[in-house]
C-alpha cells in the first residue's frame, strides 16, 4: 500500500493521501518513484482508489474484496463450473410427470442419487447459484466505482502546462531544440492536432490536445450492461417475472395453468405419421411422427377460481392450434407444442361395491383418475378417498409413493363407512387395474376388508380411456426485454472500448526547446504516427520508431 507523509507538490497543490502524481502538474510524488526514468503509470494519471487505502477499516476491506479483479475472475469461473455441473443431468424444472425424489436414483445411479441430494437438480434456482451472481453484481458496481470516479477526476482536472518528468516520462515522447516563437510555433501545432480532430487547449507556450475521451467509458459501459443483465436474471425468480412449467392436458380435457388464473383445453388432437412411401429406406415400418397438433383454447378464470365445489367461471379468451414453433401467444403468456403421448390411459372407471357376505352390489360411481370425487354414497354404505397415488409404487422403507404425475399404476385409499362397520371406518385399497391388484397385492393390503368388501368395474363398458394426451411448455418471461436491454448495453460499451483510442498530446516551450509527451490507453503506434505528422507540419521533420521512449510495445 502507499503511504505519504506529504502529499503537497511543489507546484503549490494539496493532493489526497496515496495520490501517486500531482494531480495539478503530474510530478510523481513519491521520492523512489521520482528517481525512475520508466514510463509512468498512467491509468488513472495517478490517482488513488479507494482500495489501496494504507490503512483500511473493515468495510474498506470489504469493498478491498469486491474491488479486485481477481476475486471477480474466481467467482465468475465458479459460477460457470456450477452452470456446466447444473446441465450434466435434466433439471427438475423440466420434468412433465417424473418425481425427481427418484427419478434421479432410478435413472443414473447412485451418481444420480447424490446429483439430487446435493441440489444440482435445481441449480440455477438454488440459494446458493442465486448468491453467486449478487456477488458478481457486486463486485461488478464495486469494481466500477473504486475506477470510475479516480478515472472522472483525472479526467476532468487536467492541467495544459504538466511538469518536466511527466513529459519525459511518456510513452511517446519528443525533446528537441526551437527556432523561431514559441507561441508561433505551439499554434501551427495545434492546427495541425486540430486536422487530426484533436480538441486543442492552450495555455501561452504550453498546449494540451486529446481526442476520444469517450472510450474511457467503454468498460464501464459494459459493467453497467452486465449489471442489468444480472439484475434482470434475479428478477426471474421473483414470482410472476418468469415461468416455466410444462402441463399435459388429456384430449377433450381442460386444466389449470399454474400460478395463474388462466386455463387451457386441448379440445382437439391431430396427430398424423409418415407414410412408408415417404419415409427414407433405412426408416422404413417405423411410426415417425408427421404432424401433432393442440386445438387449443385459453380461457381467464373471473369468478370462483379457489371454490372447488362450484367450481371456475370461465371466460375464452383465445382460440389456436398449437403446432412446433408456433405457439399460442396471449399477453406475454406462450404455451408451445412440447410433445404428446398415445399410449392408453386411464380416464375414468365405473366400478361398484360388493358385500360379499350378503352378495349385493351397490353401484356404479364414477371414479375419474385426476380429478375424483372425495365421497360417494353407495346404497347405505359411504366411501371417502383419503389418498391418491397416480403412479403407485414402494419406495426404500416400504412405503407408498407415487413415481410420476401420470395414471400409470393408478391406487386410491377410500374409507369405508356403514352398517356392521367400526364408526371410524376401515381404510380400502383399490387399484383399477387388474394387473396392479396382482402386482401389489390387493387383497394382502387390504386384509380382513378385502374379504367382505371387493371394488370391481363389472364389464369394459365401465371403462374410459382418456385421449391422446398433448403436452404444453408454458412460459412467462418479463425480464427478457431488460435481458436484451442490458445486452445491447454491454455490446455498445464494449464497442466503444475496443475500436476507439483516448489519445493525449502534451506539449511545452522553456528556452527555446520543445518537450512533448503524448499516452494512448492502447496502440502507441498510431499514436506515435498522429504525433510524427503533426510535427512534421510544424517544420519538424522526425520518425514514429524515434519517438518511442525506450521499448514500450506498440
Amino acid at each position: 500500500m502507499l503511504d505519504f507523509e506529504n502529499t503537497k507538490c511543489e507546484c503549490g497543490h494539496q493532493n489526497p493521501v496515496d495520490t501517486v502524481l500531482c494531480e495539478n502538474c503530474g510530478k510523481p510524488l513519491e521520492e523512489a518513484e521520482a528517481e525512475l526514468d520508466t514510463p509512468l503509470e498512467m491509468r488513472y494519471d495517478g490517482i488513488a482508489r479507494r482500495s489501496q487505502k494504507s490503512n483500511p477499516s473493515i468495510i474498506d476491506r470489504v469493498w478491498n474484496f469486491f474491488s479486485s479483479v481477481k476475486v471477480a475472475v474466481r467467482l465468475i469461473v465458479i459460477t460457470l463450473l456450477a452452470s456446466m455441473i447444473g446441465t450434466i443431468f435434466t433439471q427438475e424444472n423440466a420434468f412433465v410427470s417424473f418425481d425427481p425424489s427418484t427419478y434421479y436414483e432410478e435413472r443414473y445411479g447412485w451418481i444420480g442419487e447424490w446429483y439430487y441430494k446435493l441440489g444440482f437438480s435445481n441449480t440455477y434456482e438454488s440459494w446458493w447459484f442465486i448468491g453467486l451472481l449478487v456477488m458478481i453484481g457486486t463486485s461488478l458496481v464495486i469494481c466500477s466505482l473504486d475506477r470510475v470516479l479516480p478515472l472522472y477526476r483525472a479526467l476532468n482536472k487536467q492541467q495544459i502546462r504538466k511538469h518536466m518528468q511527466f513529459l519525459t516520462r511518456q510513452r511517446t515522447v519528443y525533446t528537441g531544440e526551437l527556432t523561431g516563437s514559441a507561441e508561433g510555433w505551439t499554434a501551427r501545432m495545434a492546427e495541425q492536432l486540430k486536422r487530426k480532430r484533436y480538441r486543442v487547449h492552450t495555455d501561452g507556450s504550453a498546449l494540451l490536445a486529446e481526442k476520444n475521451r469517450f472510450s474511457r467509458w467503454g468498460p464501464y459501459i459494459n459493467h453497467i450492461g452486465l449489471i442489468v443483465f444480472l439484475l434482470a436474471v434475479l428478477l426471474r425468480s421473483i414470482p410472476g417475472w418468469s415461468m416455466d412449467n410444462y402441463v399435459t392436458i388429456p384430449e377433450g380435457d381442460t386444466v389449470q395453468i399454474p400460478d395463474t388464473n388462466y386455463y387451457i383445453k386441448n379440445e382437439k388432437f391431430t396427430l398424423e405419421y409418415y407414410s412408408d412411401a415417404e419415409l427414407p429406406k433405412e426408416l422404413k415400418g417405423t411410426a415417425r411422427a408427421k404432424l401433432y397438433e393442440t386445438k387449443a383454447v385459453l380461457y381467464e378464470c373471473t369468478a370462483d377460481c379457489d371454490d372447488p365445489a362450484a367450481g371456475p367461471k370461465l371466460k375464452e379468451e383465445m382460440r389456436h392450434n398449437i403446432i412446433v414453433n408456433d405457439p399460442l401467444s396471449y399477453k406475454g403468456l406462450k404455451a408451445y407444442q412440447f410433445g404428446y403421448d398415445d399410449a392408453p390411459k386411464l380416464k375414468a372407471v365405473r366400478p361398484v361395491l360388493i358385500d360379499k357376505k350378503t352378495g349385493k352390489t351397490y353401484g356404479p360411481f364414477e371414479l375419474e383418475m385426476r380429478n375424483p370425487q372425495l365421497n360417494y354414497t353407495l346404497g347405505p354404505y359411504t366411501l371417502e378417498l383419503k389418498q391418491t397415488y397416480m403412479d403407485f409404487a414402494l419406495d426404500d422403507k416400504g412405503q407408498p409413493t407415487t413415481k410420476s404425475r401420470e395414471p400409470n399404476a393408478p391406487a386410491f385409499v377410500f374409507l369405508i363407512k356403514g352398517p356392521d362397520l367400526p364408526e371410524s371406518g376401515e381404510p380400502y385399497m383399490y387399484f383399477p387395474k387388474q394387473i396392479d391388484k396382482e402386482k401389489f397385492s390387493q387383497d394382502v393390503i387390504n386384509g380382513e376388508i378385502g374379504k367382505r368388501f371387493e371394488l370391481k368395474v363389472p364389464s369394459m363398458e365401465g371403462v374410459t380411456f382418456a385421449g391422446i394426451v398433448s403436452s404444453l411448455n408454458i412460459r412467462t418471461d418479463r425480464a427478457m426485454p431488460f435481458i436484451w436491454f442490458g445486452a445491447g448495453i454491454s455490446m455498445f460499451g464494449l464497442l466503444i472500448g475496443t475500436y476507439w483510442q483516448h489519445r493525449r498530446v502534451w506539449a511545452r516551450v522553456d528556452d527555446g526547446r520543445v518537450t512533448l509527451g503524448a499516452h494512448t490507453n492502447k496502440n502507441n503506434y498510431g499514436m506515435r504516427a498522429d504525433v510524427a505528422s503533426a510535427l512534421s507540419g510544424t517544420g519538424i521533420v522526425v520518425e514514429p520508431k524515434s519517438l518511442d521512449n525506450g521499448g514500450n510495445k506498440a
